[in-house]
């Protein structure tokens, strides 16, 4: 298992590079980077200050430098693009990018002028507190209502649970949290919960109790936003296990045994058929970090890394993309290895080593 484990950990060296490359190619080649995103700044602000004297306001003070939109000194976008890194060749650009990745040095973003490093530090939290509690809460209550349909199976109750299930699965994570924010955040009907942010403004002056409460008022929509999509395979899995192992023969050797039936239920059957759905948990999270926080972070104004990502994207801001798409992909890549592992320490049976040999 041990060089197994070995040869994953280097295989997970291209293909990090791979998929940073790909994702390098496909930046590079979209229309409007850092510099005309930098130009489309100055020359905005020159036409606003323009239109502010063409009306005669009080504010005169306009420096004659700024009037870009007027014709932009090539000089000053030759140090644009010495700034940026734009005066090398691409490969160049993006072999000195991996190195420096190499030591987690992210570099410094164009238009926010701190570390990125640092604001993926400041983002990381919320990131990791929205997708922690929705997969808490999609494992609390997929697993007992998989384990009721499979016992129940064919009943109303599993088929009125299936339709629910299934069509929390077909409503989009975006979909489902602009509803939330129409029904409970002040939209049309209740103000409930806050629309935005993860805290209130005076948090710090919060009692510790205080601090609790604001913390899970702001985080229950989002969270019930990324959540709602990921009961539907988990709940189905659960059952579909328990089937599996209800009609098993040692599970009819125990009933004819005259085993307690609570006994064969949680004392054979829910161990053997659980260990898919724990072993599975690394992907889960795989899942519910990386499809659906992006665009949850994006409506209730969260800063994670989905927004940061997403504003990086906006901007051009190209080593605050490269560096949350870094962080992400190494990340999946060994919450990916530890899924694998987990299957072989829940069921020694499954042997990898072995399997690729």
């Amino acid at each position: 298992m041990a060089r197994y484990t070995l040869r994953r950990l280097l295989l997970m060296i291209p293909t990090l590079f791979g998929i940073m490359l790909l994702n390098f190619i496909i930046v590079q080649a979209a229309p409007g980077g850092p510099i005309d995103q930098m130009l489309a700044r100055f020359e905005g602000a020159d036409a606003m200050a323009s239109t502010r004297l063409d009306m005669g306001g009080a504010d005169l003070q306009v420096n004659d430098d700024s009037r870009g939109a007027r014709g932009i000194d090539p000089r000053y976008i030759e140090q644009l693009e010495q700034q940026f890194g734009f005066d090398k060749p691409a490969h160049e650009r993006f072999l000195g990018m991996m190195a420096d990745y190499l030591s987690l040095d992210f570099g410094t973003s164009f238009f926010r002028d701190r570390p990125v490093t640092e604001l993926i530090i400041e983002r990381l939290p919320v990131s990791i507190s929205l997708g922690l509690w929705a997969t808490l809460i999609v494992y609390l209550i997929s697993i007992p209502l998989g384990i009721q349909k499979a016992l129940r199976h064919g009943s109303r109750f599993d088929v009125w649970s299936s339709g629910l299930v299934i069509v929390g699965y077909a409503i989009p994570g975006f979909l489902f949290a602009i509803m939330l924010i129409v029904v409970f955040a002040g939209g049309t009907y209740w103000d409930l919960f806050p629309l935005r942010g993860l805290t209130s403004p005076d948090f710090a002056q919060l009692s510790a109790w205080g601090k609790v409460k604001d913390y899970f008022w702001h985080i229950t929509l989002p969270v019930i936003a990324t959540a709602i999509g990921s009961f539907a395979t988990l709940t189905m899995l659960t059952k579909n296990s328990f089937l599996d192992e209800i009609h098993k023969q040692y599970v009819i050797t125990a009933r004819a045994k005259g085993a307690d039936e609570r006994r064969v239920l949680y004392g054979h059957v829910f161990r053997n058929a659980m260990l898919i759905i724990i072993a599975g948990l690394p992907a889960a999270m795989i899942g519910i970090f990386f499809t659906g926080a992006l665009l949850i972070e994006v409506i209730f104004s969260l800063d994670g890394l989905g927004l940061l990502g997403f504003e990086a994207v906006m901007q051009r801001d190209y080593p605050v993309i490269f560096g949350t798409l870094f962080v992400y992909t190494v990340v999946g890549l060994l919450l990916k290895l530890i899924s694998d592992l987990t299957y072989v320490w829940v069921d020694p049976r499954i042997d990898f080593s072995t399997r690729e040999s």
